[in-house]
């Protein structure tokens, strides 16, 4: 169903305009009224997210209780002003550059109307409520948003539940809208008046979107998440002293959710005749539920498939005759040489249950596995405390967002520390994260002010703001 764009934006602005004017006090009690609300309304909202995503009712509660805390946490960090980043320069006539340092004081304020496009793999914590929702009615800003066609029932009821709350807690109408169709979207972006966009889906997708709002003739910020590998690397002491323990951990990790978080593990290197391997051969993998919609199980049998057909990756595990949307788990086998000599080939991210071992002969082969790698949201390192993991750490650094030391990446924390992002394609914004409190600074801009008496400073520059 389309509708009309212009009037959609238009509302936004004027809701925008009153709500950015909102005390941030006034702003952190609504969406603590739209989390409360969510929560009252999680035995409606849970089945119908079981019909349309085919995820089980475990994980959806859970997931709409990730939601709301998130709502909070988000509402609390901007009420602080933990986004805002001020800064004061008091006058300073020796100022050492050679001129008198004028009275200058920076704060920051919301871009303006944000559109999001909601994810199908979390139908809660990515989608109408979630996270870039949180991030950018917290700070000021309005929002239009693209629901995903794979659970729109749940979206225009999650959207109800939502502008309820706000109005029952005085905010503006208009400040959530909701589109379906694809071309109301990218007309959405490309509107003057829209100032952010906010992106959780494949690279494809993500890229193309990416690449309007910044065609447009005032470009925009554009913050896409698009996929990820998370690499595994272990090494050969802790292969020879964990074994058990890292095979289960990868199991577990690898067929979460049915392989279809963006953190899952979908390449662990492991040394080549060892303990490790034996027993990710011998795994058994647990039974996974339905996929979430015929695209994403024909993606992810294509992926498999191809995986599957090279002259260079043999099976290992799993993976027995299943139908496309309900796959059973599979590990497939390569060699690290294999990978250095086609990483396009090999290094692709497979969403859904299905992960690449690669063997290696030599430790030195992690790190050049490391250098050929693309941006990645996570990398994992399995080691021992005494490993000389340096260089490896090093180039991880420079290759993903998040590092993390014998533990798994699926299960991201919302919290201040958290940075759910890295270089492209994993995101498009590798300065910014999409979860945790410091997603909140996408949505604003810096803006000093010099010179002005104390009554026209925004509240957080006056004299005795911080005391």
């Amino acid at each position: 169903m389309s509708v009309d764009v212009d009037d959609l934006v238009a509302r936004a602005v004027v809701a925008g305009e009153r709500w950015a004017a909102t005390s941030a006090a006034d702003r952190a009690a609504a969406l603590h009224a739209v989390a409360a609300a969510l929560d009252a309304a999680a035995d409606d909202l849970v089945p119908l997210a079981q019909r349309e995503t085919h995820l089980p009712e475990a994980r959806l509660r859970g997931e709409l209780t990730r939601t709301t805390f998130q709502l909070r946490l988000l509402a609390d960090a901007a009420a602080a002003g933990e986004h805002l980043d001020v800064r004061v320069d008091l006058p300073d006539p020796d100022w050492p550059m050679g001129a008198p340092r004028p009275d200058l004081r920076r704060t920051a304020v919301p871009l303006g109307p944000v559109v999001v496009f909601a994810a199908s793999n979390f139908p809660f914590a990515f989608s109408v409520a979630g996270g870039d929702t949180a991030a950018a009615l917290a700070v000021g800003c309005p929002v239009v948003l693209k629901a995903h066609e794979g659970h729109p029932g749940l979206s225009d009821a999650t959207a109800h539940v939502v502008l309820d709350a706000l109005r029952g807690a005085g905010a503006p109408d208009d400040l959530l809208g909701l589109v379906h169709d694809p071309a109301d979207a990218r007309a959405a972006l490309t509107h003057p008046d829209v100032m952010a966009g906010a992106f959780t889906g494949s690279i494809p997708a993500g890229r193309a979107l990416f690449d309007l709002a910044r065609s447009r003739p005032e470009p925009i910020p554009f913050y896409g998440e698009l996929g990820s590998l998370n690499p595994v690397f272990v090494t050969r002491r802790a292969a020879e002293a964990r074994a058990a323990e890292v095979a289960d951990g990868f199991v577990g990790s690898f067929t979460m959710g049915s392989g279809q978080f963006c953190t899952k593990p979908g390449v662990v290197l492991v040394p080549a005749g060892s303990d490790l391997l034996d027993r990710l051969r011998a795994a058994t993998l647990p039974e996974t539920g339905p996929l979430l919609n015929d695209r994403v199980a024909r993606g992810h049998a294509r992926g498999r498939d191809e995986l599957a057909g090279r002259d260079d990756v043999e099976p290992l595990a799993g993976g027995d005759d299943a139908p496309d949307d309900q796959p059973r788990p599979a590990l497939l086998l390569t060699r690290a040489a294999d990978v250095l000599a086609d990483p396009a080939g090999l290094l692709g991210e497979c969403f859904g249950p299905t992960a690449l071992v690669a063997t290696y002969d030599d430790e030195s082969e992690l790190v050049a596995v490391a250098r050929v790698l693309e941006g990645q949201l996570t990398a994992t390192v399995a080691g021992e405390p005494d490993d000389d993991v340096a260089e490896l750490l090093t180039v991880l650094t420079r290759r993903a967002g998040r590092l993390l030391w014998n533990q798994w990446p699926t299960g991201v924390s919302v919290t201040g520390a958290q940075q759910h992002g890295g270089p492209y394609p994993a995101t498009t914004a590798p300065g910014t994260t999409s979860v945790g409190t410091a997603a909140l600074a996408r949505f604003v801009r810096p803006v000093a002010w010099q010179g002005f008496p104390q009554a026209l400073l925004p509240a957080e520059l006056r004299e005795g703001a911080g005391s």
